[in-house]
Formats: C-alpha cells, sequence, structure tokens
C-alpha cells in the first residue's frame, strides 16, 4: 500500500524554488534541497523525478507567480506611465524572504549558453516581459502619454534589456537609489 504524502507539494516547491533562485541549479546539491526542503530525498525523487525536473518545476513555478504579480499590477495601473512605474518598481524589489534578482535572469546566466532547455525557459519568460511592455507602451502612445518616434518593440526590447540589467544589480550591493536612477532614466526615452 502507498504510503500518503506528508507534505503540500506547493509549499515544498517554493522552499526549492527559492534555493535555486538563490544559489543556482550547480550549486544546489540534493541534500540542500532535502535541508530546505524539508522532506526526505525518496519524497523528492517519488515527486519530483530528478534535480533537473525539479528546477524545471521551479522555474514554471517562479514564471507562474511572477507573471501573475506583474498582470495584477498592471491591471490596477490607471495610465500606461504607472504601468511601467510598477514593473520597474517590481524588477528592482525584493520582497522579503525573497532572493534578489529575478530566477530567469540567474538561470539565464548561469546556464543558457550550454543548457538548450534552461535557454529555451528564459528566452521565453524573456518574449513574455516584452510582450507586456509592447502592450503597454502601445496603449500610451495611442493615448498621447508616451512619444511614437520610435515603435513600441523597439522600445520594448530596450527597455527589457534596462529591467534584465536592474536584476542582475539587485543582486549586488548596489544602492536602491541606483537602480531608481536607472529605471528612471530609461523611462525619459518614452517621454515626448
Amino acid at each position: 500500500m502507498a504510503r500518503s504524502k506528508e507534505f503540500e507539494e506547493n509549499e515544498v516547491l517554493d522552499k526549492a524554488m527559492k534555493l535555486f533562485w538563490e544559489q543556482g541549479y550547480e550549486k544546489t546539491s540534493m541534500s540542500d534541497l532535502v535541508e530546505h526542503m524539508g522532506i526526505h530525498r525518496r519524497s523528492i525523487y517519488d515527486t519530483f523525478t530528478d534535480k533537473r525536473t525539479l528546477f524545471f518545476k521551479a522555474m514554471e513555478r517562479f514564471g507562474n507567480r511572477t507573471d501573475a504579480k506583474l498582470a495584477a499590477g498592471v491591471k490596477q495601473a490607471k495610465t500606461a506611465k504607472e504601468a511601467i512605474h510598477f514593473i520597474f518598481d517590481y524588477m528592482s524589489s525584493t520582497e522579503e524572504g525573497e532572493p534578489p534578482g529575478c530566477m530567469f535572469v540567474n538561470s539565464a546566466v548561469e546556464m543558457a549558453c550550454r543548457d538548450e532547455d534552461v535557454d529555451a525557459k528564459a528566452v521565453g519568460a524573456f518574449e513574455k516581459v516584452e510582450h507586456l511592455l509592447v502592450e503597454i507602451i502601445t496603449w500610451g502612445q495611442e493615448n498621447g502619454e508616451f512619444s511614437s518616434q520610435y515603435g513600441a518593440q523597439e522600445l520594448a526590447e530596450y527597455l527589457h534589456n534596462a529591467l534584465i540589467g536592474i536584476r542582475v544589480m539587485a543582486r549586488t550591493s548596489v544602492p536602491k537609489e541606483k537602480l531608481e536612477r536607472i529605471s528612471t532614466m530609461s523611462m525619459l526615452l518614452l517621454e515626448k
């Protein structure tokens, strides 16, 4: 007779996600995962198959969570400028109890050049953010908030590049004020 799980899968997946996010894939050992997830090694294998599968499930969880937070923040924005500000603020801040930066950016830097699957996940996540930026910039151009000197796609690519830089810098000891200045300067490109 099979034993029932004595843990909530999403709860332990969140713990694995934070560990991979903070340490990266290669530095995170199965022993680290057992300790941080608070479950037995056998339970990890039974539930998630192996470390690599667990890592990809953690990336997916991170992506779904980030997508939901971005969508909610943008939905509450009354203007396109407010929506862009929200995205920059969200990307440059660290919620309590969470590692700084972005799991996709960290994973891309660590592994994308030698792992096609990590590359595909990171590129897919980046494309989602760029698509969201295109929608917001188009909204701002149509209602006269933003300049139409450049196309929405080109502006989104530029802003996304700034956001990736901010997410990398957020992992360092760079002061938050510097990240805010970079955000402000990046947004000036949108103005008329």
